[in-house]
């Protein structure tokens, strides 16, 4: 399987952040989702239920993100990851999650990271 589905720039509202004052608001994060997924069922039905549900996928990043909060983009992704691979049977995965204003000098800052086998 190489073939390669997508979400991008899904925000995602959240509390993050290591100082008190980030704690006390919802920051919005970006995230860029890449994930390992065969199309050919799709491909050749035309039919949704061959296809991964992406609604489904920004759906639940977006409750999770709602639902908890973290210090660290790190942490966050992390789970994100672990949660997309468990719940949607993803098996590799790249995920790019930014905080856009977290270093005034600079678009965004975030953490890029790839979990299971990389499609070949």
């Amino acid at each position: 399987m190489n073939d390669i589905v997508f979400i991008r720039a899904l925000r995602l509202p959240t509390v993050i952040g290591v100082y008190a004052w980030e704690r006390e608001v919802r920051q919005e994060l970006l995230l860029d989702l890449e994930m390992a997924w065969d199309i050919s069922p799709a491909g050749a039905s035309d039919d949704v239920a061959d296809a991964l549900d992406y609604s489904a996928v920004a759906s639940r990043l977006r409750a999770f993100a709602a639902e908890n909060s973290f210090e660290l983009i790190e942490k966050m992704a992390s789970e994100l990851a672990s949660l997309v691979m468990a719940e949607f049977s993803v098996p590799w995965l790249r995920l790019r999650l930014c905080k856009p204003g977290a270093v005034s000098e600079a678009l965004d800052v975030g953490v890029l990271i790839e979990r299971g086998l990389q499609p070949a």
